[in-house]
């Protein structure tokens, strides 16, 4: 099934608002950005425009900021952008570059990303020709500090789980459980405001945060009850840490596919969840200095079974969800094959050439699947194959896959295979899915 196809904005616009913690008064711009861009800072009032790109590994939380996610790339910082990306993702929009002449993301005076998230979808949300490219909680993953919980599991969609306790008779305990998409977003989440409990108010001016709070910025609760507005929901307090909780889980860089519960988290615990995410999943460019574009080893083998001597590709360096795909594959004289095939004159196996292709192929096959990790692609059939030149010890090998059917849990796909630019193999390959036995 070929996904679901990445968005933009239609056209550009523009916001006026004051930062919650720094009280400095800016402009944020959002701004239409191509298939692949992703989700991109600005700094417009720094030389030269600095980016930084909205990557888990950018992303940073610091006790002595406030309650607010930062953003740092080179030494650039975004701070307080949470309800900026709730909207941008909530929406389902892949793609926007979003300039700001501020340290601090500025905010219209709500609290919430209603006005963010009416504004986006106003302007218009666009198709474009590429596949999304999700982010799938292919295993159970746990992170917990201090009372403090997150979890993710395989689900074929984006669920929360919120549960939030209080010790105040205002909030108290609330749990909401959501599927997340761009209408309920809207409807269920969107105008969810920022709260402050009044006792805590004069503790976080004496430590220099909340300069830009005002009245009508959040929901404030006093020893009685909400003392400033009227609740837009009987739960709107957890409804709000959902809202943050989109916000951050959309640092790991793209649309998540799974059912994430949180208990009693905040922006560092969600911080923290999602750097935990980025250590156990496998996400494109997971390690420390990987290309966001590409796949590593690590990542490969946390989908494929494949193990030495029979892993044969070392990097995806692109992936088309329900498309096509790219990986490489590094030929050393080291090859154990090589040792028979042939002494004196190294050639890699035709056969191999093949598996090396089926391999790549898999990993996009496993990649539709809800739990790929207790999935298996076995090889059903090959046609057309055509070996045009030897491949031999420090050629690079260049396999493309691309999807020609599929249906249920059954794939064709016609792989080509390059040294520089020169075609060595082609095939059309056909493979299905089957359980893994337990062992």
């Amino acid at each position: 099934m070929i996904g679901k196809p990445q968005c933009t904005i239609a056209k550009s616009i523009e916001f006026e608002g004051i930062g919650l913690h720094t009280g400095e008064r800016g402009t944020i711009v959002f701004r239409p950005a191509e298939a692949n861009t992703g989700v991109r800072f600005v700094r417009a009032d720094l030389p030269g425009h600095p980016v930084v790109h909205v990557r888990p590994e950018n992303a940073h939380f610091d006790p002595g900021a406030g309650r607010r996610t930062i953003l740092q790339e080179n030494g650039v910082q975004i701070h307080t952008m949470e309800h900026v990306l709730a909207a941008v993702a909530g929406l389902g929009i892949d793609n926007v570059i979003i300039e700001q002449t501020t340290m601090e993301t500025p905010e219209p005076a709500d609290g919430s990303a209603a006005p963010f998230g009416r504004a986006l979808r106003d302007a218009g949300i666009v198709e474009q020709d590429r596949p999304k490219r999700h982010i799938k909680v292919t295993k159970p993953v746990s992170w917990s500090e201090d009372g403090v919980s997150m979890s993710a599991a395989p689900y074929q969609g984006f669920r929360i789980t919120f549960h939030i306790h209080y010790d105040h008779p205002a909030i108290g305990d609330q749990t909401l459980t959501l599927d997340i998409d761009p209408e309920t977003f809207m409807s269920e989440i969107a105008d969810a405001r920022t709260f402050v409990l009044e006792r805590d108010i004069e503790t976080l001016r004496a430590a220099g945060w909340i300069k830009g709070g005002r009245a009508e910025s959040a929901v404030v609760v006093g020893k009685d009850g909400v003392i400033n507005t009227q609740l837009r929901h009987p739960d709107e307090f957890v409804r709000h840490k959902v809202l943050d909780l989109i916000g951050d889980l959309s640092l790991l860089g793209g649309p998540l596919l799974g059912h994430v519960t949180a208990s009693r988290s905040g922006h560092q615990g969600h911080v923290a969840f999602v750097k935990r995410l980025k250590e156990t999943l496998p996400l494109p460019g997971r390690r420390a200095g990987g290309s966001p574009l590409e796949w590593d080893i690590t990542a490969i083998m946390d989908l494929l079974p494949h193990r030495y001597p029979f892993l044969l590709i070392d990097r995806i360096t692109e992936i088309e969800e329900g498309r096509c795909i790219e990986g490489i594959k590094n030929v050393t004289v080291n090859e154990p094959f090589f040792q028979g095939h042939f002494p004196g004159n190294p050639i890699m196996p035709a056969v191999l050439i093949l598996e090396a292709m089926a391999q790549v192929g898999g990993m996009l096959m496993l990649r539709s699947l809800e739990d790929p990790a207790n999935k298996l692609m076995y090889f059903m059939g090959i046609d057309g194959a055509k070996f045009r030149r030897p491949v031999t010890p420090g050629d690079q090998l260049r396999m493309r896959l691309t999807m020609l059917k599929q249906k249920h849990r059954t794939m064709k796909m016609h792989g080509e295979a390059y040294v520089d630019d020169q075609l060595v193999a082609e095939a059309d390959l056909l493979a299905t899915v089957v359980d893994r036995r337990p062992l």
